[in-house]
């Protein structure tokens, strides 16, 4: 299976600047390494912050 970046951006909310934007498998590896989720779980407003934990996850699931 080839990686699509180009449609991947598209879709991409992650405002962070990496080698990984657009490269999905490359970087859930990198936040499932570190115990985090990627940015395209968040919504915008709460990726701004760059907390990528769980934590950060299910409080601002909780609010709506």
């Amino acid at each position: 299976m080839e990686c699509n970046i180009d449609r991947n951006l598209k879709d991409c909310n992650c405002t962070y600047s990496c080698e990984k934007k657009g490269k999905c498998c490359e970087c859930i590896r990198y936040h499932r390494m570190r115990g985090e989720l990627p940015a395209c779980y968040f919504s915008d407003d709460a990726e701004k912050t760059y907390d990528r934990s769980v934590e950060k996850f299910i409080a601002t699931r909780k609010k709506r």
